[in-house]
């Protein structure tokens, strides 16, 4: 006959024999709550993030942008083509959301309707 185990009625004590996967689920668990402490709280999942909430301000600026240099035709820089578009132009002729950047020169764009979508865009 085996004898019962004596349970363990102080909570903070580990048992001696712990598999695997729970060895690693307490140093785990101890981990986050250290953090958490620190207050390091970017692992904490219950917690609404701000930085993903749309930034309306900035959105706008660049949709007033993107028109003006559509409408008046001016040259771009890289960067500029960089940050109207949303991505960094790949080719000469780069299309992304109904625009279309072309490459003049080197360093200088002109940001322009997609073709297929001008009628979208007329209406």
């Amino acid at each position: 006959m085996s004898t019962p185990q004596k349970e363990n009625s102080d909570p903070s004590s580990i048992p001696s024999e712990l598999k695997a996967e729970q060895a690693l689920g307490l140093i785990g668990l101890g981990l986050m709550q250290k953090m958490s402490r620190e207050g390091d709280s970017g692992w904490n999942w219950a917690i609404e993030d701000n930085s993903e909430k749309a930034d309306l301000i900035s959105l706008r600026q660049r949709l007033e942008l993107t028109s003006l240099a559509i409408e008046t035709g001016a040259p771009l820089s890289t960067s500029e083509v960089t940050h109207l578009l949303g991505a960094k132009p790949g080719s000469t002729k780069t299309e992304r959301g109904g625009l279309v950047a072309r490459r003049i020169s080197r360093n200088v764009w002109k940001l322009s309707r997609a073709e297929k979508d001008s009628s979208y865009w007329r209406n």
